[in-house]
């Protein structure tokens, strides 16, 4: 059981890296020709991605519980998740689905 998580996890790793990694710790150009880094996902973040790629149709309340992050936490992290364009939301609270944004620019 142990095993087969650990594959699952390593290979929704992998898509994310594959799908999100060029947004996320790229070097991006500022005036003056310094580097800055782009604003990494926090391990929660992460979390947060893993689950949804696994369950869509994952609940905020089973995310608490597997992350084991208070609502506030989840909410925050959902909403970042969003304004970074990785995620969004299909449908209704209830009855609706999540959508990782493969394609974020």
């Amino acid at each position: 059981m142990v095993l087969v998580r650990r594959k699952i996890l390593m290979t929704v790793r992998r898509w994310l890296e594959e799908k999100v990694g060029e947004k996320v710790g790229e070097k991006v150009s500022r005036k003056g020709g310094q580097k800055r880094w782009v604003e990494k996902l926090a391990e929660s973040q992460k979390k947060i991605l893993e689950l949804i790629k696994i369950n869509p149709k994952i609940s905020k309340k089973e995310m608490l519980n597997r992350i084991g992050i208070n609502t506030t936490a989840i909410d925050k992290n959902i909403e970042k998740l969003k304004q970074k364009g990785l995620l969004k939301r299909i449908g209704p609270a209830k009855g609706g689905y999540w959508e990782i944004i493969s394609n974020a620019q």
